[in-house]
């Protein structure tokens, strides 16, 4: 079918940002944990990354048992919108739960992460549809919003004071203004539904059929061309999918680890260097919320990027050498404040890499066409990870332990580095889909 004659394919683009700044709200934890370790809430460092982590796992068991089957059958669009009315639920429910940890335990860790689930890989699938020609670029501009959705929650909790720089001069934020964290919770949750639900009114596949124009795809076969259709089956019994699992375990398990922990450690690091509390929590937050998210965003769209040039395997193999040098140099310049800055910002961009990365392979790999439905399973590796990161975190600050989290996350994608070496095309691809 002649482009013309379709929807603006950048209209997608658009929706699908739209989706992913609400659903970037489980980034933005961080934000809430200072205030829920105090009274009147007074839940434990471990209990705070129990509520994280049960958001990411919850995640990313949704969008592969859900997730993607459903939206392959009803169209992105309807299970985004589901997404984002169970996504604003869950916050107004912990909103609603006093100082309950079990009532925010379940409205932000399980309902919060099962409405991220149901939308986070419909903008995914529908894009990798529209854009074949440029699948690394696109899929990393559209979870950027994801990034950038965390900077835009935390920040309205502390004011948009970035360092120096003080974009609302006056303004502290909402908890600045003596909002509590339920109160919090009721607002954001209201926001995501509404956005949620007006950014899935353009998340369509293309027609039948449908190329961009000007652009003719590679032989079905061809390594790397995503021509290929792998079931879930099929595609778990490849060497190819464990290297990807696993990699993306380490790297997620190191980033969410930072992500959950770092206002905590940040804190307990600048400290002990002897900067006073109040100053160390403005510092945190920015490293959190500029410097953490910002990159993380940016990494997105920039590791999609260069592995459209480099190609994906050496792509992963040097974002994730890059993520374990970081990691066990984090834990060495914390302390200092423009080291928690530099330390925090390479985190996030490496971080962010892998949601540009692993989906774009899935596709290479396994298939564009069948993407929606794979990748959801190489995603599992993100509940991993996000179960391993932030309780190792919580519980080795809890001890004041903190170099027992850090050292070993960085050697551990020092290792997966290595092992990503050998990740090769898949020889001997079914031409055809499967029934899945």
């Amino acid at each position: 079918m002649p482009e013309g004659k379709v929807m603006n394919r950048w209209l997608v683009v658009v929706g699908g940002i739209l989706v992913q700044l609400c659903l970037g709200a489980i980034y933005a934890w961080s934000a809430f944990t200072t205030k829920l370790t105090a009274e009147p809430y007074g839940f434990t460092k471990p209990q705070t990354q129990i509520i994280f982590s049960l958001g990411l796992a919850t995640f990313a068991v949704v969008m592969a048992l859900a997730a993607g089957q459903w939206q392959k059958k009803a169209g992105p669009r309807r299970v985004a919108i589901v997404g984002g009315i169970v996504l604003g639920l869950g916050y107004i429910i912990a909103g609603l739960s006093g100082t309950s940890f079990s009532g925010i335990l379940i409205g932000v860790g399980l309902l919060g992460g099962a409405g991220i689930g149901l939308g986070y890989v419909c903008p995914i699938a529908a894009l990798v549809k529209w854009f074949p020609d440029k699948k690394g670029m696109i899929t990393g501009l559209a979870v950027a919003g994801f990034g950038f959705g965390a900077l835009i929650w935390v920040k309205l909790t502390g004011g948009f004071k970035f360092g120096p720089v003080d974009l609302t001069p006056g303004w502290t934020g909402l908890f600045g203004m003596g909002w509590t964290p339920n109160q919090v919770f009721m607002l954001y949750g209201a926001i995501f539904a509404v956005v949620v639900t007006l950014g899935s009114i353009v998340l369509v596949n293309p027609p039948e059929g449908w190329l961009p124009a000007g652009w003719t795809p590679p032989a079905t076969g061809a390594a790397s061309s995503g021509g290929a259709s792998f079931s879930v089956g099929q595609m778990v019994r490849t060497v190819q999918y464990w290297i990807l699992f696993l990699t993306f375990t380490v790297g997620a398990m190191a980033g969410l680890m930072v992500i959950g922990v770092i206002a905590l450690f940040g804190a307990d690091a600048l400290k002990a260097n002897g900067i006073e509390g109040a100053k160390a929590t403005v510092i945190t937050g920015t490293a959190m919320g500029l410097f953490l998210a910002l990159l993380n965003a940016l990494g997105r769209i920039i590791w999609g990027t260069i592995s459209d040039k480099l190609g994906r395997k050496n792509s992963i193999v040097l974002m994730s050498a890059l993520q374990g040098v970081t990691m066990i140099a984090f834990y060495f310049v914390a302390g200092h404040e423009w080291g928690l800055y530099l330390a925090a910002a390479m985190v996030g961009f490496n971080f962010g890499g892998n949601f540009a990365l692993f989906p774009a392979a899935t596709a290479d790999l396994f298939g564009n066409k069948t993407v929606g439905v794979n990748y959801p399973y190489v995603f599992l590796a993100y509940g991993v990870g996000g179960i391993a990161g932030p309780y190792l975190g919580g519980a080795m600050g809890a001890q004041q332990a903190w170099f027992w989290a850090f050292i070993p996350a960085g050697i551990a994608c020092l290792v997966l580095a290595g092992v990503s070496t050998q990740l090769k095309p898949v020889t001997g691809e079914p031409a055809v889909a499967p029934n899945l």
